[in-house]
């Protein structure tokens, strides 16, 4: 994802709950857990029934207790960190190391680091497949996928795809979905033969970067340059268009809600509501923070995370801005 870089700190505490007007949705902040440091983030993640979220940050990986914001660990040297997955069956983690064009494995119950997997050129998004078994990368500098066997902990296939590949999904079932930011496509791969068998247009999308999906009715969601383009992951059709915010860089879903959430820059949360298959509504446009551009969701608890941090006014037009040291933070954004 489009990552800020920075160095940090470990320690984490959790500042008062922030009280903001509900939208139509119910959603509102919570909570606001504060991560003492300076540094840069990408991707989080909400651990598998251990009341941890993983927060990706510069060198390392900060855990926190989900409901209080605490510090319980650290996964250190995971320099230009992006995302963490994890195998529950085998108690691993793992993280994408763009930086070190690696995969950090770690001990879900101790945080020790068990190995260091080599992967393609900047692996960015990573995510356990519960079809196969395996974990996947995607390494947007070599625009491939590396497969690895959290069995050897060893990468026993390459798949080549068609562009920059940003975010992917399975429908556990065999197919793994990915965007193709730099093509405005969406590639289905078959994780059985290791190969791209479709890429699809999903025009008027462009820059599609977070992506999301809902097994049950077999619908995509991508994340785009102000739009979220749904899409049928059975023919790759684009099945509706709708607004979101500047600046989406994650999409998660809440497959009890049925709510499809874009965690935008500008500082909204988009939650588009999906009636049926073919029929969806805006319902929400929650305020939250700018920079809060990435995601996770924990379906459980109806909660969402979006990491963000307070930002210095941008020093020229087209420049990006810093980050104020020492603001790193994750909203807690739930619903009453």
């Amino acid at each position: 994802m489009k990552r800020l870089l920075g160095i940090l700190l470990a320690c984490s505490f959790i500042l008062p709950s922030i009280a903001i007007a509900q939208g139509s949705s119910g959603f509102s902040i919570e909570k606001t857990f504060h991560v003492a440091s300076s540094g840069g983030w990408d991707y989080i993640s909400v651990g598998p029934g251990n009341n941890r979220i993983y927060v990706s940050h510069g060198t390392q990986v900060n855990i926190l207790d989900e409901t209080t914001g605490d510090s319980v660990g650290v996964i250190p040297g995971t320099t230009g960190v992006h995302g963490i997955a994890f195998d529950l069956a085998l108690n691993k983690g793992y993280t994408s190391n763009g930086r070190l064009n690696n995969v950090t494995v770690f001990d879900l119950k101790t945080n020790q680091i068990i190995a260091q997997v080599s992967a393609g050129q900047n692996p960015d998004a990573i995510m356990f497949d519960d079809f196969s078994k395996k974990i996947i990368t995607c390494n947007g500098r070599s625009k491939d996928l590396s497969v690895i066997d959290p069995e050897s902990d060893k990468v026993i296939a390459t798949i080549p795809v068609p562009g920059k590949p940003e975010t992917a999904v399975s429908d556990g079932q065999g197919k793994i979905f990915v965007n193709i930011e730099d093509k405005n496509e969406i590639s289905e791969v078959n994780i059985v033969t290791n190969a791209v068998e479709a890429s699809w247009s999903i025009a008027p999308g462009e820059g599609p970067t977070g992506l999301a999906i809902d097994r049950k009715t077999k619908r995509l969601f991508a994340g785009c340059d102000k739009q979220m383009i749904v899409v049928d992951a059975t023919s790759g059709k684009v099945v509706d268009k709708l607004p979101i915010g500047d600046g989406c860089d994650g999409v998660g879903f809440d497959s009890g809600l049925k709510y499809a959430f874009a965690s935008c820059g500008e500082g909204k949360l988009s939650i588009i509501e999906e009636l049926g298959a073919d029929k969806f509504k805006v319902l929400d446009n929650v305020q939250t923070k700018r920079s809060a551009r990435t995601i996770a969701v924990d379906e459980i608890k109806h909660a969402v995370f979006l990491p963000a941090a307070d930002m210095e006014p941008a020093a020229a037009a087209g420049e990006r801005p810093k980050m104020m040291p020492g603001t790193f933070q994750v909203l807690v954004v739930a619903k009453k």
